[in-house]
């Protein structure tokens, strides 16, 4: 989940945003990423059990009742099973550091630096690519916080895995490929620039153990999630479940973001056939009172009764 800011000292090649070598980064800013990305473990079910969340039956009705396009509606698309041991995790299994998965020559931390800040400035001869400074309207906390890079603010502001990366490891990515898990860790709709002290108390927790405190960010959040989860293909937990519920219940509007579509449901069965009545006839007056006369052999009705002559067709005279 957590990713600090390069710090200062960084290695610049140049290269327009958009083109160009990437930045690279020293020593002692790995050094204060891989603190920063140690997702400390928060206990399971934590919030789902403290905060009243909707219980099984209560969520699915919710769920079932949402508009289709909604992200509350998006949530029944996810597989529901119970977490997976985080053994084996590491936050290399996820790429090392942060990376140029779309080409533009800029790393994935400054990218997100550059649209989530506003009035941003560069480092001299990066061409745009090392952000200096800006000013984040942070949306987990509503406070405004102005960013500076350097060795002792960097980390005010962090770059939040909205789905923390061990709870995706947990939650399939422990089967995806290399490279998979590492366009997941770099995919901007997973990534927010957050409060960083927030981001540290958020650790790998999902909506089941750590929410926003900023409550009218929740739904933004939690639909985020969802998202990014029907992208990969991670699960969720039963409880993860119920409070993703809880909180679009109040939202049910609530879009999926990043022109994310929630997976077509298959198309619904066509209803049985009915089962055929028997059909039973007393004797030719009931066959010609239902207007089934002349019968004829494999007949609703047909009985042997009804064919003196032996010649497949009875009622007839």
């Amino acid at each position: 989940m957590l990713a600090a800011l390069v710090l200062t000292g960084c290695s610049v090649t140049t290269g327009a945003r958009g083109t160009g070598p990437v930045e690279t980064e020293t020593a002692a800013d790995a050094a204060v990423v891989e603190q920063e990305t140690a997702e400390a473990t928060l206990p399971p079910d934590g919030l789902a059990t403290a905060g009243g969340a909707l219980d099984d039956e209560s969520a699915d009705a919710a769920i079932g009742g949402a508009a289709p396009t909604s992200a509350l509606a998006a949530l029944a698309t996810l597989e529901v099973k119970g977490r997976a041991p985080r053994t084996g995790y590491d936050r290399e299994q996820f790429g090392s550091g942060w990376v140029d998965t779309d080409r533009n020559g800029c790393d994935t931390r400054n990218d997100v630096l550059a649209r989530d800040l506003t009035g941003e400035t560069f480092k001299p001869g990066t061409r745009d690519c090392v952000v200096l400074t800006g000013t984040l309207a942070d949306p987990y906390s509503g406070r405004t916080i102005e960013f500076r890079r350097g060795q002792d603010t960097s980390d005010d502001v962090q770059i939040d895995h909205v789905v923390a990366l061990s709870d995706a490891w947990q939650k399939g990515a422990q089967q995806w490929d290399a490279g998979r898990r590492t366009a997941f860790a770099n995919d901007p709709l997973n990534l927010l620039a957050v409060d960083g002290p927030l981001n540290m108390q958020k650790g790998d927790g999902d909506a089941a153990t750590w929410l926003p405190p900023t409550t009218s960010f929740r739904c933004t959040y939690v639909a985020r999630q969802i998202a990014v989860k029907i992208r990969y293909g991670a699960w969720v937990t039963a409880a993860e479940k119920n409070t993703m519920a809880t909180v679009l219940s109040s939202c049910p509007a609530e879009p999926l973001p990043g022109g994310e579509a929630a997976p077509a449901s298959a198309p619904a069965p066509a209803p049985a056939p009915d089962a055929a009545v028997p059909v039973s006839f007393a004797d030719c007056a009931a066959v010609r009172a239902a207007g089934a006369a002349p019968i004829r052999t494999g007949d609703p009705g047909w009985e042997q009764k009804f064919d003196g002559d032996g010649d497949g067709v009875g009622c007839d005279s």
